[in-house]
């Protein structure tokens, strides 16, 4: 047993690792327990996100939209390029580089802060000692006076579509390929679907993505949804919802993948393919069963709205608990249970916490959708605003879409702001602020923004909501 801890973090991901450096900050005595290994065989920090997530999907996803303008956008600007080629190898190295700088400057950002990193596998005890197994195979067992648990989550596999070589993967596995398939499928039209599928349709790939639900990112506004699904249509993404697959098999010819629609059953015959239905907390064996942690029907551990467990001085925090798998949401509430631990008041709205998907265009939105208040029974005044009557979107070549705001009828209150268009993941980062402040559609509405900027087509879709859009159509003048 070595010394004490104030604080033990299960988890070196955005959650944990953001949670050991707060309480750091705050003058306590943390380790951090991470057992990742990275692709050099290494250890590294960062979890799911920094480095097979959120991180390297982007710097593919930056790659490939800069090839598809060239290839598609770039003459209607006057620029012709010749003898275009893309080198994929070179391509991965830039990403795997990104991802190297990001999982280092954590290591010396708790090096800065004095926390101990234990590298290995980390499982809670009783009385809150965590018992770390290296990966050679060495035990040791620390004690603390707080746990946070931060084991994030892992990709779902099929029964029906176990993970093969190169040819069929999840999302970590599609961020490899050193070469495009001909033929690629998807196997879920969520966040991660859409965002791998483009990434790989820009660089030349034929994609049919199937998604077992008839109602397109029922997460969304409807009329983001569908916004946004017309526009991946006109790029070729080829999204066929109500497809339900029934088998998948490898062979010599392709994958020979088995589903039924409303037509009836049907195959398709990809080269390569993605399974990205959904995620699962990672939270097999991270307590002994004596300790007595509670999971959920779902895996995930239970907590509170503070992020605290049923056992004393023991939280979890991330995608091993309720709500979104985010990593901000992870963050900010690693944030919000260190400052708990040191005996402060935080607060965290679960309401405000955005999403963003990072296709072309990027979709985002925070609050409530139109049928999430029409199913409370709140009444709300709706406005928006197409990206096409915005100066800097048209001189971008980037005016599809729109954004939408929910206000509440009696107070005016924004309620919700849902967008689908160019930089959606920035302007979201408004709507969020404004609603943190309580603000109103009105209090955006006369404020001043900066011409041409996107932003001005959040502050008309404000003034929209009292029928008063100077650049658009409005349904009622005021």
């Amino acid at each position: 047993m070595t010394d004490k801890y104030d604080v033990i973090v299960i988890g070196g991901g955005p959650g944990g690792y953001v949670a050991a450096i707060r309480c750091a900050q705050l003058g306590m005595k943390v380790a951090c327990v991470e057992e990742w290994i990275n692709k050099q065989d290494k250890p590294a920090l960062g979890g799911t996100c920094l480095n097979v997530g959120c991180i390297p999907s982007k710097a593919l996803l930056e790659s490939s939209e800069r090839v598809e303008e060239i290839q598609h956008h770039n003459a209607d600007h006057g620029i012709s390029v010749e003898g275009l080629s893309v080198d994929i190898p070179q391509m991965i190295a830039r990403k795997d580089k990104i991802v190297s700088q990001l999982t280092g400057g954590i290591a010396q950002l708790f090096q800065a802060n004095g926390i101990e990193w234990l590298q290995g596998r980390g499982k809670l005890l009783a009385d809150k000692q965590v018992q770390v197994t290296a990966r050679d195979g060495a035990v040791s067992t620390h004690a603390a006076e707080h746990v946070i648990i931060a084991t994030g989550s892992t990709s779902i596999e099929l029964p029906i579509a176990k993970w093969l070589d190169e040819r069929i993967v999840d999302s970590e596995g599609a961020l490899d390929w050193e070469s495009v398939p001909d033929r690629l499928g998807v196997i879920g039209a969520g966040v991660i679907g859409l965002e791998m599928g483009s990434v790989w349709r820009r660089m030349g790939s034929e994609v049919v993505v199937l998604e077992a639900m008839d109602t397109f990112l029922a997460a969304a506004d409807a009329d983001v949804a569908k916004a946004s699904k017309m526009q991946f249509k006109k790029q070729g993404l080829d999204i066929r919802l109500g497809s339900k697959v029934s088998a998948v098999e490898a062979g010599d010819e392709g994958v020979t993948v088995s589903f039924s629609d409303k037509k009836g059953d049907d195959s398709l015959v990809v080269d390569r393919l993605i399974v990205a239905v959904g995620r699962r907390a990672n939270t097999t064996d991270i307590a002994d069963p004596a300790v007595g942690l509670e999971l959920d029907g779902r895996g995930c551990v239970v907590v509170d709205d503070h992020c605290a467990t049923d056992l004393p001085g023991v939280y979890a925090i991330g995608d091993c608990v309720r709500g979104p798998m985010l990593a901000h949401k992870a963050s900010e509430e690693g944030v919000m249970v260190a400052e708990q631990i040191a005996g402060q008041k935080p607060h965290m709205d679960f309401n405000t916490i955005p999403w963003v998907i990072y296709t072309d265009p990027e979709i985002a939105w925070v609050g409530q959708t139109e049928a999430e208040l029409k199913e409370a029974g709140v009444a709300y005044r709706a406005g928006s605003f197409s990206f096409a009557a915005n100066g800097r979107a048209k001189a971008m070549d980037k005016a599809a879409g729109l954004i939408k705001v929910l206000a509440d009828e009696a107070t005016d209150r924004i309620l919700g702001v849902h967008i689908v268009g160019p930089m959606a993941s920035e302007l979201v980062g408004q709507a969020v602020i404004a609603m943190e402040c309580e603000a109103s559609s009105e209090d955006l509405a006369r404020m001043c923004f900066a011409h041409p900027s996107l932003s001005e087509s959040m502050h008309e879709a404000m003034l929209s909501v009292d029928g008063r859009a100077l650049h658009g159509i409005n349904k009622a003048k005021r």
